[in-house]
């Protein structure tokens, strides 16, 4: 159970910088106006204190890991929202740095 809530956890995390930082180059590169920079300025905050729910106490190994994360969701992200088109080596990388954060964060200790 540990394991499903932290992966649910690196998932919102990831909406939540993700989509902040989306939001702020909305704002910003398209021109839509503070109210999306700010919303975006929130959704980075609120990704912060996602992760400090992590049940690993290391911050460290948890940003490492969620570097990961990070790299598969932008461009899940850029699939769904920016319609990108990533390539095969997009994937494999993508799925190279998700087997990083299983052996950072779920290797036996």
């Amino acid at each position: 159970m540990t394991v499903v809530r932290s992966i649910v956890l690196f998932v919102i995390a990831a909406l939540a910088e993700i989509g902040g930082a989306w939001l702020v180059w909305q704002g910003w590169r398209e021109d839509r106006g503070l109210l999306w920079i700010a919303a975006g300025v929130l959704a980075l905050g609120a990704y912060g204190f996602v992760a400090t729910y992590q049940p690993d106490p290391h911050f460290g190994r948890i940003l490492a890991a969620y570097g990961g994360v990070f790299v598969a969701g932008s461009l899940a992200w850029g699939v769904v929202v920016d319609k990108f088109q990533p390539g095969k080596w997009d994937y494999i990388g993508a799925g190279i740095c998700l087997l990083g954060v299983a052996v950072i964060m779920y290797a036996p200790r």
